[in-house]
């Protein structure tokens, strides 16, 4: 009898890791002045893989993380990197390159990954560099502060904006 609950207990959570998904869901938020910032995304892994023109081709739209597109969301109309954006949720995509990356806020925020992508629903388009993290990023990561620090961090790459309160 006791070796039949362990064999069950033990299949239960061999089938949980295994449901475990490879790219987990993440969340970063913050209140910047008066408006809430929230980013959901997808967290891939690097997995020895080499990212940065492979995995992720540069100079092409990104869903900037995987499964459904990476959505921005804030409550207040705010101001990114100086140029305003309203109110809403929204698709946070990038346009990787190697000295400028495009960051793209587009209406569609239900889209998955970058499939359906569609340019004339964009609302905002920033352009910023990138930079060498300061310590290799195994999986993917978003952080915001009360500042307004937007950060992307993976493998070896940051790109950072600035938001603020309109």
């Amino acid at each position: 009898m006791l070796m039949a609950v362990f064999v069950l207990l033990s299949a239960n959570a061999l089938a949980q890791d295994k449901a475990k998904p490879a790219s987990p869901p993440a969340t970063a938020s913050a209140t910047v002045g008066t408006a809430k910032i929230k980013i959901d995304y997808s967290s891939p892994s690097v997995k020895g893989r080499k990212v940065w023109g492979e995995l992720v081709p540069m100079g092409k739209v990104w869903r900037t993380g995987a499964n459904g597109a990476t959505t921005f969301e804030t409550d207040k109309a705010i101001m990114v990197e100086g140029k305003e954006l309203a109110a809403g949720k929204y698709a946070l995509l990038t346009i990787p390159g190697e000295k400028e990356w495009t960051i793209v806020f587009n209406k569609d925020a239900g889209q998955w990954g970058a499939y359906q992508y569609k340019q004339d629903q964009d609302v905002l388009r920033v352009n910023v560099k990138p930079k060498k993290s300061a310590k290799f990023n195994e999986q993917l990561a978003f952080a915001v502060d009360a500042k307004g620090n937007v950060d992307f961090m993976w493998e070896n790459m940051q790109v950072s904006f600035m938001v603020k309160a309109k």
